[in-house]
């Protein structure tokens, strides 16, 4: 009996204990039945439209809109501009507020977004914008999701409906260039762009008033019809540029450009020198940057920019150019009206370049050489024998546009014989000793005098004299005495034949083989003749050596090496190899060349020179039959030298060049 009551009773409790489970049970269901799906977190309802923002693919993520707008087409129009100029734009969540639960169960938050758009090399436009979110509550018994509320100000601040952003470019004022003592040559001066405005004419004029503009503007036929041409093929609105004329050119009739219909002058500023033609071959020019230039820059320049197209202009571009500013503008293009700034970068103006032109000298050569009329390639440079510094390089009207002066490569003829003056000394000559001067020599082949050689000069002669009146056959005649060898050192001492290492622009010094490639080769190279060649600029650099009693590397911008004694070591050690000129070898030198004044072949062309301290001319056999004449001269502490391609004679030809330049200063 007592064991079936304590079995009873052990059921009974089991019987309880599965009904308050059971009962539990069923709590916990309709409890998870009727509860409220919790608020999803917002960290990543942020993060996922943060990442809509930067890449633009909205894909499912939900938006409140006011309108139809689909927001990646808006993204899309709205950075196109910006597009154009960098894919890279980051955008991160920066912060968000706490989230604000609602009575009825909808809960808000606001996220803020920083933005960053890299527009140029370490540039970037920085912003943030702020983006409300709304939880509606839950969809059944699913959570819902967050969602953005849409507007044109999610993407910038401040954006309105319809507006698009652009980046502007901001030119940069251009960097001034420099002569001597600081003074101005090249800054922006005012100027107008000239050219054919299709819109301001009707069709059937276009082809008139391309060429009525071409006769305006003195264009010749192949400039003309090119003009032509090119306005046929733009565009029915487009503006065809012509040309860039100075404000106060007195070359151009602006009236009458302004009359002529569907002709527009359009105002700016052009860095620019005082004239069109102030050392126009050194400067170079600027214009609007081709597609070459622009690959070339590596993103440094961009379509529409000035930049230098040739010369110092071109060598030291990104020196003189600055950095362009930067405007990110908003604008409506259906609305029309201006496009309003939200952001901006000031442009950095460009660093001056300094070169070491004499602004009066350079102008007095240039006036000198048209004034001379030649119509082959001439040139004038001057040297300064202290620091090296160029005073003057100008290159004549019948050098068309070429840096003669600079770049011209000739046979120097007698100008040379104050090298080969150099190697007699170095091997026992003085000015006093005696030397042969025949009517002709034969050393490999004939050597004769130039026409109208002084009998008086002939046969046995002090070396004084020798040189004074040009005797070839003199020079030829030392062939045994003087290496090839020391020809070579003798000119490198004199500054001819280095590398132009502290120039800081495009030059050439010259060439004079160390090696004869036979007798008469050597006995050539002696006359300034055979395979030995010199620029103006060299020629001039040897007049400077003798001037300033050491040997000169010739300098043009100033900052690119320094206008002092300091070389290149490079160029230093080769100088050194070779031997540098002495001051007594210079003293020596300049007694040779008063005589060439005093007594010799400069005597009638320099007459009534004042302050010269000593001359050489020269003549050569050129290319095409043409004599090249020459003639290099000291005044003072300055070496000139003097160049026509095809001429007479060095004191014929070159000689009143040189005097009416001497006068100057």
């Amino acid at each position: 009996m007592a064991g079936g009551g304590s079995r009873r009773r052990g059921l009974t409790v089991l019987i309880v204990v599965a009904v308050v489970l059971l009962a539990a049970a069923a709590v916990a269901v309709g409890w998870y039945l009727l509860r409220v799906p919790p608020i999803p977190p917002q960290d990543e309802a942020a993060e996922r439209f943060g990442t809509a923002l930067r890449t633009g693919s909205f894909g499912e993520i939900p938006v409140f809109t006011e309108t139809s707008a689909d927001p990646a087409e808006q993204h899309e129009a709205v950075f196109a501009g910006l597009k154009e100029v960098t894919e890279d734009v980051d955008v991160v969540v920066e912060s968000t507020t706490p989230v604000k639960e609602n009575d009825d169960g909808t809960a808000t938050f606001t996220a803020v977004y920083a933005w960053s758009w890299p527009l140029a090399d370490g540039v970037s436009w920085d912003y943030t914008t702020e983006v409300a979110f709304a939880y509606p509550g839950p969809e059944g018994r699913e959570p819902g999701e967050w969602r953005a509320t849409w507007s044109p100000a999610v993407f910038a601040p401040e954006l309105e409906a319809g507006e698009r952003l652009a980046v502007e470019r901001v030119a940069a004022e251009r960097g001034e260039i420099l002569g001597a003592g600081g003074e101005t040559i090249v800054e922006e001066r005012n100027v107008y762009t000239v050219g054919v405005d299709k819109s301001r004419v009707e069709e059937g004029r276009w082809d008139w008033t391309a060429r009525r503009l071409a006769q305006l503007l003195d264009f010749d036929e192949a400039a003309r019809d090119d003009l032509v041409a090119r306005t046929e093929a733009a565009g029915n609105s487009a503006f065809v540029q012509a040309i860039v004329i100075r404000e106060n050119d007195e070359n151009f009739d602006v009236d009458a450009l302004i009359a002529t219909p569907g002709v527009l002058l359009v105002p700016g500023k052009r860095a620019l020198a005082p004239t069109a033609d102030f050392a126009r071959p050194i400067l170079g020019t600027t214009g609007e940057a081709t597609a070459e230039i622009i690959e070339k820059s590596e993103g440094r320049i961009a379509a529409g920019d000035i930049v230098g197209v040739s010369g110092i202009h071109a060598a030291y571009d990104e020196q003189l150019a600055g950095t362009p500013g930067l405007r990110v503008t908003a604008k409506d293009p259906d609305a029309g009206g201006e496009s309003r700034e939200l952001w901006s970068q000031e442009a950095e103006p460009g660093d001056p370049v300094e070169l070491t032109l004499d602004v009066e000298l350079q102008e007095a050569a240039e006036k000198v050489l048209v004034d001379a009329g030649e119509k082959s390639p001439s040139a004038i440079v001057a040297v300064d024998g202290r620091t090296g510094g160029v005073l003057a390089a100008a290159s004549g009207p019948g050098s068309q546009g070429y840096n003669t002066a600079m770049l011209g490569q000739y046979p120097p003829g007698s100008t040379f014989k104050v090298a080969s003056a150099l190697g007699m000394l170095r091997n026992g000559l003085t000015p006093d000793s005696t030397v042969e001067c025949p009517e002709r020599i034969v050393v490999g082949k004939e050597f004769d005098n130039v026409d109208g050689y002084p009998a008086g000069a002939l046969g046995k002669v002090p070396f004084r004299t020798a040189f004074a009146h040009s005797c070839n056959t003199a020079m030829v005649g030392q062939h045994e005495r003087v290496p090839q060898q020391d020809l070579h050192d003798a000119a490198a001492s004199l500054g001819l034949g280095l590398e132009p290492s502290r120039l800081g622009a495009a030059g050439y010094l010259g060439d004079v083989p160390a090696e004869a490639l036979h007798e008469g080769d050597h006995a050539a190279t002696f006359i300034g003749q055979a395979r030995v060649l010199a620029s103006p600029l060299g020629m001039a650099t040897v007049a400077a050596s003798v001037a300033g009693g050491r040997t000169v590397s010739p300098v043009l911008v100033s900052d690119a090496g320094g206008a002092g004694d300091k070389k290149a070591d490079g160029e230093q050690a080769d100088a050194d190899a070779k031997g540098t000129l002495t001051e007594q070898e210079a003293a020596t030198l300049r007694e040779l060349m008063k005589g060439v004044v005093t007594e010799g072949s400069a005597r009638e062309a320099l007459a009534g020179v004042p302050g010269v301290d000593g001359a050489k001319t020269g003549s050569a056999e050129g290319n095409g039959g043409k004599t090249n004449t020459w003639m290099i001269a000291v005044k003072g502490d300055v070496g000139v030298a003097v160049f026509v391609e095809d001429g007479d004679f060095g004191s014929t030809t070159a000689g009143p060049i040189m005097a009416d330049f001497l006068k100057s200063f």
